[in-house]
């Protein structure tokens, strides 16, 4: 039995939640879930206009895909996208999703989304090309979030 600080972290509630909802729906329900969810991702904050975007760019993406991290008073962590949900609905709808599990939450529940999580969310929608890039995205919120653990994240 591993030590517990060998153990993955606990799933939050909310990212459980997605994960069952999605392994539930069928391809077609899936796709309809994500064209839904990619209208639901946060418009990006005006005060990122100017930012250079070259720490903040997904480079692994196809599509371009810019993650911005804020650190909160409080310890926990908010994400921004800057991605063009009309382009890229398949993008927005898993950053969106994701988002809505993990925004204003602390950092380790960002990193305790599963490494599988894209394939889970994707599974049986036949955009295995996709996972790549959105497995990238994944990887960066995470890198954010243990810089967020060890203060540096603004």
């Amino acid at each position: 039995m591993p030590a517990p600080s060998d153990a993955a972290p606990a799933l939050p509630p909310k990212l459980e939640r997605v994960l069952t909802r999605f392994r539930a729906l069928g391809r077609e329900e899936k796709m309809q879930a994500l064209v839904g969810y990619a209208k639901q991702l946060e418009p990006l904050p005006p005060r990122y206009a100017d930012v250079d975007r070259a720490a903040f760019t997904v480079s692994e993406c196809q599509t371009r895909v810019d993650l911005f991290p804020e650190r909160r008073e409080d310890g926990t962590l908010h994400f921004y996208a800057d991605v063009n949900a009309r382009q890229s609905p398949t993008i927005a709808a898993v950053l969106a999703l994701t988002f809505q599990a993990v925004n204003d939450q602390p950092p380790s529940a960002t990193l305790a989304i599963p490494p599988d999580y894209v394939r889970q969310l994707m599974s049986g929608l036949g955009l295995a090309a996709r996972e790549v890039g959105l497995n990238a995205m994944i990887e960066r919120l995470k890198r954010h979030a243990r810089d967020a653990e060890g203060g540096t994240t603004a």
